[in-house]
């Protein structure tokens, strides 16, 4: 016996003369049936004796289909809902870190930092914003910066240096800074940690 819901056992009159009604009178066979007009075609098939069963065969089969449908949809729903929250809840651990971060272009303008950062280099985050850090730093360690982004850009794993920042406003501070590539091509990732000794990176 074979099962009705299986797509071999509908007749292919039954599909061909479907496929008639649903693109009849159309300008394209392109443009979208609206759910209205394919419930008629099944109702009209439904009406007849020779199609009947195989037409509510394929009603179901297109409820089933629909159910489906409305399951995948939901459970995008609920994913895209639970990656915004994760993605929420990242960036606000990232601007409430202690440690300094922020994302630097290959000539090592500033394109995203946090308030912590901001307060390391003693300016507020929109003026440092496209900014070159290197001019938050000591003469030595501008080279020793370039030379880490370029390393990192294309190194698999974090790299790290000592570089003495140079706030606008406050003392200087030497700080352990660790960089690794950044997702979007020409940018790195840079975490800036002071240390114990202020006195400068070593030579």
């Amino acid at each position: 016996m074979s099962n009705p819901l299986d797509a071999a056992t509908v007749p292919v009159s039954l599909r061909e003369r479907a496929t008639e009604h649903l693109v009849a009178g159309m300008p394209s066979a392109r443009k979208r049936t609206t759910q209205s007009e394919a419930l008629a075609v099944l109702y009209q098939l439904a009406s007849s004796p020779e199609t009947a069963v195989d037409a509510m065969a394929l009603l179901h089969e297109l409820q089933v289909h629909q159910v489906e449908l409305d399951l995948q949809q939901e459970e995008l729903r609920c994913t895209q809902s639970d990656l915004e929250a994760a993605l929420i809840r990242q960036s606000t651990r990232v601007e409430r870190a202690p440690v300094a971060y922020m994302t630097i272009d290959a000539r090592t303008a500033v394109v995203e930092i946090n308030l912590a950062g901001a307060r390391l280099l003693g300016v507020a985050r929109e003026d440092v914003l496209g900014r070159p850090l290197a001019g938050f730093l000591a003469a030595d360690s501008k080279g020793v910066l370039q030379a880490l982004v370029d390393r990192a850009r294309e190194a698999e794993l974090p790299l790290t240096c000592e570089l003495l920042v140079v706030p606008l406003a406050g003392v200087q501070v030497a700080v352990q800074a660790a960089a690794a590539q950044d997702t979007t091509p020409e940018q790195v990732l840079l975490a800036l940690m002071p240390v114990a000794n202020t006195a400068g990176p070593g030579g």
